[in-house]
């Protein structure tokens, strides 16, 4: 299986970079992983939230392959503890999913288009964090899932 983390803008924060390098860089001894970074949509201010989500929307479409199984990090999705997490990442590698991709979306979240070609939703948090941290946390939380998935030190019960 691989798994693709789609995000839309680039981070522009060095010291965060620098650690989605690190997690990447690690991730790829347990699985081949992908960051695919989306431009920020230009001219947003003569757009509403509605349009700007829908452009994004296609945009993020068009990144996708018929048997991509899509995946959203979303406020509103469903909550895994760390051990939860890796598990659910074992029943979709046994599942022969060729491609597992992962979301972030912009700033007003997804449109009705993308959120009815999902086939799921996870939130990471009740809180609410910035896209750039999301892509960390995220990021750390695929390698920590590998590494409970191997029984490796990282994770502590």
């Amino acid at each position: 299986m691989n798994i693709k983390l789609i995000a839309i803008g680039k981070t522009d924060n060095k010291s965060l970079q620098t650690l989605i390098d690190d997690y990447t860089k690690r991730l790829s001894f347990y699985i081949k992983f992908d960051l695919e970074i989306i431009p920020d949509i230009k001219n947003v201010k003569n757009l509403s939230e509605s349009q700007q989500k829908e452009k994004e929307g296609e945009l993020i479409l068009a990144k996708l392959t018929p048997t991509d199984q899509l995946i959203l990090l979303d406020e509103n999705g469903k909550n895994f503890s760390s051990v939860g997490f890796s598990e659910e990442l074992q029943k979709k590698m046994n599942s022969g999913i060729k491609t597992l991709v992962f979301v972030i979306g912009g700033p007003y979240g997804f449109s009705d288009t993308v959120y009815n070609k999902a086939q799921g939703k996870i939130s990471l948090s009740l809180m609410t964090f910035s896209h750039q941290m999301v892509r960390l946390f995220f990021i750390e939380q695929l390698y920590r899932g590998f590494t409970i998935l191997r029984n490796e030190p990282y994770h502590h019960q």
